[in-house]
């Protein structure tokens, strides 16, 4: 494939936090500007600055239910009362386009695609130890150590995990672990 060509799949990528996720997906949509990142639907209220379709579609309580009735959602969860979600429609929309399309959702919505998109790729992004995750972690100084210690239990959990996914890559140096997705995910 030439290296202005892409591949129109579903790529999932799920990890624990603080394994660089967010920081891999920057750096993917600055050298692949065709790579198009899932918008989430949510039931909460826009926050200052955020527009819908943008940054979130946000629905009322009553059109969520109505999406997640009709099938109109790949995954979804309600953390903290608030309902979030990925549409069916613009990705399948992104896909018939041509356009690779991207979801940096977490494990359980992860499960939930597999079930709902079983075409789509699924990677699990892994930090290269247990210990070096949680220095990432810690060395954020955002989090509380209660708040530590969940994310530590979770990241667990979720490392648990990797063998339920199509690949596995480790972010260990940045632009390895870059180079390696963008391989998997067909844009090199």
């Amino acid at each position: 494939m030439a290296p202005s060509e892409t591949c129109a799949r579903l790529t999932v990528l799920t990890g624990p936090s603080g394994v660089g996720k967010g920081t891999l997906v920057s750096r993917l949509r600055e050298r692949h500007p065709r790579l198009w990142l899932s918008v989430s639907a949510t039931t909460r209220a826009p926050r200052e600055g955020e527009e819908h379709g943008q940054h979130y579609f946000f629905h009322s309580r009553e059109r969520f239910d109505a999406l997640v009735a009709e099938g109109g959602l790949l995954e979804w969860a309600e953390f903290a009362g608030n309902c979030y979600g990925t549409p069916r429609q613009p990705v399948e929309a992104q896909l018939a386009s041509g356009l690779p399309v991207l979801l940096e959702i977490e494990l359980e919505g992860a499960r939930q695609v597999r079930r709902s998109f079983p075409e789509g790729f699924q990677i699990f992004l892994a930090p290269p130890s247990f210990e070096e995750l949680e220095q990432r972690i810690r060395g954020r100084g955002t989090d509380s150590e209660e708040a530590i210690q969940k994310r530590l239990a979770r990241a667990r959990q979720e490392l648990d995990a990797q063998a339920e996914f199509d690949a596995v890559v480790v972010n260990d140096d940045l632009d390895v672990a870059l180079a390696e997705l963008e391989r998997l995910m067909g844009l090199v």
